[in-house]
């Protein structure tokens, strides 16, 4: 750890410009970086907080075959849409840059070149996975099999996505070709590793030994597994028509492989912002008071804290990063997040359904955040969270204070008078929690930390409550004047203390009270909003969520669910021969529905009178749940008038009314043509 950081890099995760940003990353990599950002920042910190499109993944190349347009059109079409995103949920990046323009292709080509000069890789033709009738190498993605670790079958040849290993292609079991569904072959093909297992022992003490006590357990656990695998060296090159040219001699048709270009970005990135700041970038990559931390999710975590080190120590003029505190997964209602299967809350939907309720969205994941364990997002606790918490405890304390100021005092903070111990003990209180939530952050617990900023407004309601001023005004109208004094400060404090966790409302609040302060500020002055200030006007800084807002997002989940199933079912297999004899037992025949009511005690059940033309019957159809008798009375149907007779529940049901499942999932009936059709006729 580096004790006082002259300045900090802070880096998070590059996205892939194969889609646009949902809940997932937001909860795993950019609210917590961004809140460490503005933390630093109101500190007074020297912070460059860097990001940037990610270009070059297999995963464009997969987007636009299946899209039928080119890398390009995907990379700028979702660099677009990532961008704006960012800037409207207020991610503070001081530069966000892509990996597709110049400054990074020259910055990524140069690293190599140099690692290339100095004799760092191993050249290498090896057995690669070719598919012969798409006539070209598969890299990484256009792979999937079996994971040879967790059994997996839908595991890609980088990584399985459910047990979180780290693979080759050559390593998958059954392996199939995504491109054409092909089963690839073997085929020899020249490319330049990087010896991992040259650094195997520089790794093992600097994260091991210098690490163990401040990285989180499951980085160094996944570290520690690699390692304990012993690292072998790595391809950084690939077989691709899409990605960064590699520089040398005899490379012809070759790639950068994403993994060695990717985090070259973050440097990119910043020489980018540097030189339109008119900074020297070097210094927040080279010197060591600079203290550089990665953001990242835990699929993530082999090339952080592996890949790209041993790139840096192989360069020789970079800093190493003092902490990458990968978080877990965070799932969706119950199953996992995916931009293929659109299983997924997208950032820029969630803008357009939620305006100006930003902070709410950023308040969910943080108080959920998947910080040591994979957790989910539901959108009835994302409801709770903002009408029980925010809501309730925070808007509720500073709507009060507000309003009673500007009730009793015209909005004029008053002079407080004497102080009584709940008082001063109050105040002794406020002042200890910016080093609680300082301390917290700096551990990279921003769950715990926006806990503690809570129990600041938690601190302001229970004083409130305790101390009633708009009783206390009657009676000692002086003891008021201190009440609400001491109240205004928790206020003041709660304008800086939100501001890495919510933004837009700490703005809010900071234009309501009229008031900008720093970090500092709180823990060393009590006086944070002197008597005789001006505040302006109550404004709400929440509103309650309906359940109806709620539940149209859980129907736009279940609309998902329910394509994502008809695009992957498949039709039943063929049932045993059935001779021609058999085929003329069945008496199918056109009837209609006159009366309907539903079985008592039977959520399934109805209870239907059909007029099949040769009488009229009583069937018992399990369709309760998708028709109400009202919507069936009158229906023209098709029946199976020969079967059994079969009691239910005390009623005996004298046939089947045929139904179906249309291209939706929803169940309908089998309609005859029944126009001029009597009831009766016989369907053949």
């Amino acid at each position: 750890m580096i004790p006082n950081p002259k300045r900090y890099t802070i880096t998070a995760a590059l996205p892939y410009t194969n889609g646009p940003i949902h809940i997932g990353h937001l909860a795993g990599v950019y609210v917590p970086s961004d809140i460490y950002s503005r933390y630093l920042r109101l500190q007074g910190k020297d912070v460059a907080f860097i990001c940037g499109s990610d270009e070059h993944g297999v995963a464009i190349s997969m987007k636009a075959k299946k899209d039928g347009i080119t890398p390009q059109q995907v990379i700028d079409k979702y660099d677009g849409i990532i961008r704006q995103s960012f800037i409207d949920f207020g991610i503070s990046f001081d530069n966000y840059s892509r990996t597709s323009s110049e400054i990074h292709h020259k910055t990524a080509q140069e690293f190599f070149k140099k690692l290339y000069d100095k004799g760092d890789f191993i050249e290498e033709v090896t057995e690669q996975l070719y598919d012969a009738k798409a006539d070209q190498f598969l890299a990484d993605r256009f792979v999937t099999g079996t994971c040879p670790k967790c059994d997996n079958p839908e595991a890609y040849g980088d990584q399985c996505e459910r047990c979180g290993s780290t693979l080759n292609a050559t390593d998958l079991i059954n392996p199939k070709s995504t491109i054409t569904g092909e089963t690839p072959i073997l085929k020899e093909t020249k490319h330049w590793f990087l010896p991992l297992d040259r650094y195997q022992d520089f790794l093992e003490k600097w994260i091991l030994q210098d690490h163990k006590n401040d990285w989180k357990t499951n980085v160094l656990g996944q570290v520690k597994s690699w390692l304990d695998d012993g690292l072998k060296p790595r391809a950084v090159t690939r077989d691709l028509d899409w990605g960064i040219d590699v520089p040398v001699e005899g490379a012809e048709g070759k790639k950068l492989y994403v993994w060695f270009d990717a985090p070259i970005g973050y440097i990119s990135s910043t020489k980018e912002w540097a030189e339109k700041e008119g900074k020297d970038w070097e210094p927040y990559w080279k010197n060591a008071d600079t203290k550089l931390v990665h953001f990242i999710g835990k699929d993530n975590i082999v090339f952080h804290c592996i890949i790209f080190p041993a790139m840096l120590k192989a360069e020789g003029s970079y800093i190493l990063p003092d902490n990458v505190p990968a978080n877990e997964f965070l799932n969706l209602e119950g199953n996992k997040l995916s931009t293929s299967k659109n299983w997924a809350v997208w950032l820029h939907e969630y803008l357009q359904d939620f305006p100006n309720q930003q902070d709410v969205l950023r308040y969910a994941l943080t108080s959920n955040a998947p910080e040591t364990k994979d957790n989910d997002f539901t959108w009835k606790d994302f409801q709770a969270r903002n009408n029980n918490e925010l809501v309730a405890v925070f808007g509720n304390f500073i709507n009060r204070v507000v309003v009673l100021t500007n009730k009793y005092y015209d909005g004029i903070v008053p002079s407080p008078t004497e102080f009584t111990e709940v008082d001063e003990a109050t105040l002794i209180e406020l002042k200890a929690y910016p080093e609680v939530i300082s301390s917290s952050i700096e551990r990279y617990r921003f769950r715990e930390a926006l806990g503690e900023m809570m129990n600041v407004a938690r601190l302001g309601n229970k004083y409130l409550a305790d101390e009633e001023p708009w009783k206390m005004v009657k009676e000692n109208p002086e003891r008021v004047q201190t009440q609400m004094y001491v109240a205004l400060q928790i206020a003041a404090a709660l304008s800086v203390l939100a501001e890495p966790f919510l933004p837009f409302t700490a703005t809010k609040l900071e234009n309501m009270l009229q008031c900008k302060l720093n970090w500092n500020d709180v823990s060393t002055n009590s006086d944070l909003l002197p008597a005789g200030s001006e505040i302006s006007q109550a404004e709400l800084l929440f509103s309650k969520i309906e359940d109806e807002e709620v539940q149209k997002q859980v129907d736009k989940l279940l609309a998902t669910k329910k394509a994502n199933e008809m695009e992957n079912a498949k039709a039943e297999p063929q049932k045993e021969v059935a001779t021609f004899d058999d085929f003329t037992k069945l008496d199918i025949r056109v009837g209609t529905i006159l009366e309907a009511e539903k079985m008592p005690k039977a959520n399934k059940l109805l209870v239907l009178k059909v007029d099949t033309g040769i009488d009229i019957r009583t069937i018992v159809s399990g369709i309760a749940e998708h028709f109400s008798p009202e919507e069936v009375v009158g229906k023209r149907v098709t029946v199976l008038v020969n079967l059994a007779p079969r009691a239910l529940r005390g009623v005996e049901s004298a046939g089947m009314i045929l139904m179906t499942n249309n291209a939706e999932g929803k169940l309908v009936f089998v309609n005859p043509d029944a126009d001029g059709v009597m009831n009766g006729a016989l369907i053949s």
